[in-house]
């Protein structure tokens, strides 16, 4: 990287060599930096792709247990509760409130079902939840959709290399 950043003239006077073939392995060198920075994005792309594999298996196995183990349903009862005024209260628990109250990014703490319930939120009522102003609550929920996209994308491309890798027998 070093050699990269050293201008022309002062590499090629430093190496008794001329400019145009310092200028050849500056490039060469660049091209190397950045055929090591795809190698590591493709790694860190298979090892997310490994790991999601491994997650849905799990989840699979668990689905399956479920399936077979009754469940108990509890109903929800409506207490008659209004959410208008200041007091409003919102579908969030108090484990979400908390997160978004205290963690400096609190989008990438939680889950994507939770970033879809603070999505959902109306942000007058967020707000009045949180005690912030109307466009703090906003700003989150926009940050919110902004990770849930980016999750969404990560999905759909780890999909899309599972479908390409489904006729191979064995994963590297």
């Amino acid at each position: 990287k070093v050699l990269i950043d050293v201008p022309h003239s002062d590499l090629a006077e430093e190496l008794a060599q001329s400019q145009t073939k310092i200028q050849v392995l500056q490039d060469t060198l660049q091209q190397v930096l950045d055929r090591r920075e795809e190698e590591r994005q493709s790694r860190q792309l298979l090892e997310l792709y490994l790991e999601a594999l491994k997650n849905e298996d799990s989840i699979l196995s668990k689905v399956a247990e479920s399936e077979t183990v009754p469940r108990k349903e509890m109903d929800v009862v409506d207490t008659g509760t209004s959410s208008t005024g200041p007091s409003a209260k919102t579908a969030l628990s108090d484990q979400i409130l908390a997160a978004l109250k205290e963690k400096p990014a609190p989008e990438l703490c939680l889950d994507s079902q939770d970033l879809e319930l603070v999505l959902k939120e109306d942000a007058q009522a967020l707000a009045s939840a949180l005690r912030w102003d109307k466009q703090k609550a906003e700003a989150l929920q926009q940050a919110c959709d902004q990770e849930l996209s980016k999750r969404l994308q990560q999905v759909q491309t780890l999909h899309s290399l599972r479908s390409t890798s489904k006729g191979k027998k064995t994963l590297p």
